[in-house]
């Protein structure tokens, strides 16, 4: 997405509490974190699609941050969860990479303008309707003109890991002010917990890529 110049699905009815997130960090529950990069990143980073200056938004326990600063680009992970970044800097701390992290909140980013990529692992569609316009809102004044936002996403095709999103919502959340130059389908991996075992039908600990989107 370029700035411009200026179970089964279940439908968001809410955007999950702030205590959620941070409670998931404190105990280690998170399913979304893998102890690595998502692969679908990896990819983005490999074909020349990430340029510094780099945001690397709700970044979590840090490894796309850890991953980007390890091979030389100008990156800041941030996080609304204080546990999150705790874990992400205690993360770069034992693999000996001089990251940056800090507590952040992603609906006000007025203070973090001029980046040229902005990576959204897995926070875009935690939102509702009307928190999904603050966000993309958000992410427009924090992107310089021309700058890329890759956003992954779980895709409304999954068997209910996540909140998942529709195309449809997609392509409307990122419509005046973007330009939309690719809407791929992909996986995002992530770890089962009790919370997905049902929806899942695979044991907790289980690893599994999901159908996600790649925009």
């Amino acid at each position: 997405l370029k700035s411009g110049s200026g179970r089964t699905l279940v439908p968001m009815d809410s955007t999950p509490t702030f205590s959620r997130f941070d409670e998931a960090y404190q105990t280690r529950t998170a399913p979304w974190v893998i102890g690595e990069p998502q692969p679908a990143i990896v990819e983005l980073q490999r074909a020349g699609l990430i340029h510094s200056k780099v945001l690397d938004i709700g970044c979590g326990t840090g490894e796309h941050t850890i991953l980007l600063t390890r091979l030389g680009y100008d990156v800041l992970g941030i996080d609304f969860a204080p546990h999150a970044v705790e874990q992400a800097r205690a993360n770069a701390a034992e693999q000996r990479v001089d990251a940056r992290f800090e507590v952040a909140d992603a609906m006000n980013l007025d203070a973090e303008p001029g980046y040229r990529t902005i990576v959204d692992s897995a926070l875009f569609h935690i939102f509702d309707d009307a928190d999904r316009v603050r966000y993309v809102s958000s992410l427009h004044k924090a992107a310089q003109p021309g700058g890329l936002v890759h956003v992954l996403a779980l895709s409304d095709a999954g068997r209910g890991f996540g909140p998942q999103v529709s195309e449809a919502q997609i392509r409307e959340a990122f419509g005046d002010g973007w330009t939309l130059e690719a809407l791929d389908t992909t996986t995002y991996r992530g770890v089962v917990q009790e919370a997905q075992a049902d929806a899942i039908g695979l044991p907790v600990g289980t690893r599994v890529d999901e159908p996600a989107w790649l925009a």
